[in-house]
């Protein structure tokens, strides 16, 4: 077991450090695995298991659900959420600065990815926060920390990603994800109040307060937003739809919204489809390049002796969460997120579920984890962005960033001591 695992790790280092692709490098592994340590035709396990997870039913929420995503990007959605939102954050320790948290949060429940929310929130607020004489790596750091959100908040595709990996329900998963994104949320707000108390020199003043009257008007604004969510979430909550059916209905919404902005042109529809396409592509070929890795891995018998090998050091449930964070937060400096969830879901699941620890759970905990991977470097998804609308040095952003991955950090610790903040909704949209 132990030269197996050394010559498929080194060989994984190989390929993604020649720059291969993650679908290849896991399709490669994969090659390796069967034909070097079993007696397995290759071919065919390649063949039928691409071929099986191409065509799952689950798998038809994720284009459509980016897609979604793409056309709230390029309309006025964010422009109609920032206007809404800063009237009401001016009284509170921070200010607009907050805009960025909920905001991102806002946006993360229709967008459903961290980065489309960290460049859509970015273009708008960085500008308009330096404007206002809003302390620019502030600024940065919590547009950094707040996107990540985009993984959690449903509907996530990084879930919709571990759901199928793991055969686990989708709709449950999207409920687990409601309540620790508030959690999350709240942390961000409370530490920005904190900064403001400790450097108030460093917040600019505020702005002249508007009546009631205006502060309601603006607030309209946010209406389509939030008939958005519900109309996602609240049909799967309500079992009126199930995932795939509600990204339909996403998509229809976001269709109707853009159209009624009057930013629906063809140019939007078709560079929304073609970048919806693009992405969709290429998580589906991750996902079926990590098929066929689970399934040589189970041929190789190299899941089950970790798993007993994990046992024999007789972890606790603890340590073993414990040794998995910091492994997914090593990976994470790496990989992609969902590359993260798909390179490692066919080796960690035997010992997870080993160790008695709930998949529904353990989701939450793993998106959490791989959240604070997009703010890491050198490969932090979020920071590239911020980069690149920035022309910042990347460390630099990602030590602006850096008090929102301890704060992630404390929501793992969190859920870990207190469970029933992922598992209350998915238990009580069971009953």
């Amino acid at each position: 077991m132990l030269l197996m695992m050394l010559v498929l790790f080194g060989a994984l280092l190989l390929l993604l450090g020649s720059g291969v692709w993650v679908a290849f490098s896991l399709m490669a592994l994969g090659w390796l695995g069967l034909s070097q340590f079993t007696s397995i035709p290759t071919g065919d396990v390649m063949a039928s298991d691409i071929w099986g997870s191409s065509y799952s039913w689950e798998l038809t929420a994720l284009p459509m659900f980016i897609w979604m995503g793409e056309i709230l990007f390029r309309s006025r959605l964010a422009d109609d959420m920032f206007t809404g939102l800063s009237p009401w954050m001016q009284r509170i320790p921070g200010r607009l600065l907050h805009t960025n948290v909920v905001g991102s949060g806002l946006f993360a429940a229709v967008s459903g990815s961290s980065a489309a929310t960290c460049a859509t929130m970015g273009k708008m607020t960085i500008p308009e926060l330096t404007k206002r004489g809003y302390d620019e790596s502030v600024v940065i750091g919590t547009l950094a920390g707040s996107a990540t959100l985009g993984l959690l908040i449903p509907p996530s595709i990084i879930l919709i990603v571990y759901g199928v990996a793991t055969d686990q329900s989708i709709s449950r998963l999207f409920m687990a994800g409601i309540l620790p994104g508030l959690m999350l949320i709240s942390l961000f707000a409370l530490y920005l109040m904190l900064w403001a108390w400790r450097y108030p020199d460093r917040v600019p003043p505020g702005e002249e307060r508007l009546p009631l009257v205006e502060k309601l008007r603006r607030a309209r604004r946010l209406i389509p937003l939030l008939g958005l969510i519900v109309g996602v979430i609240g049909s799967i909550y309500a079992g009126l739809a199930s995932p795939t059916e509600a990204a339909a209905v996403g998509v229809v919404l976001s269709l109707l919204l853009a159209r009624f902005q009057g930013t629906m042109t063809r140019r939007v529809f078709s560079d929304a489809l073609l970048g919806a396409v693009r992405t969709s592509t290429m998580i589906a070929f991750i996902l079926a390049g990590a098929s066929f890795l689970t399934a040589a891995m189970g041929f190789t018998g190299l899941p089950r002796d970790l798993a007993a090998w994990i046992g024999t050091l007789e972890l606790s449930p603890w340590m073993l969460l414990a040794a998995l964070t910091l492994l997914f937060i090593l990976l994470g400096c790496f990989l992609d997120g969902i590359s993260v969830v798909v390179l490692t879901t066919s080796i960690m699941l035997p010992m997870v579920e080993a160790a008695g620890i709930d998949l529904i759970w353990f989701g939450i905990f793993l998106v959490i984890v791989v959240e604070m991977s997009q703010i890491t470097p050198p490969v932090g998804f979020n920071l590239f962005v911020l980069q690149g609308m920035t022309g910042r040095n990347i460390l630099s952003i990602a030590w602006a960033a850096l008090p929102f991955f301890f704060l992630m950090l404390l929501g793992v610790v969190l859920i870990s001591l207190f469970p029933e903040i992922v598992t209350y909704l998915p238990t009580a949209m069971n009953k």
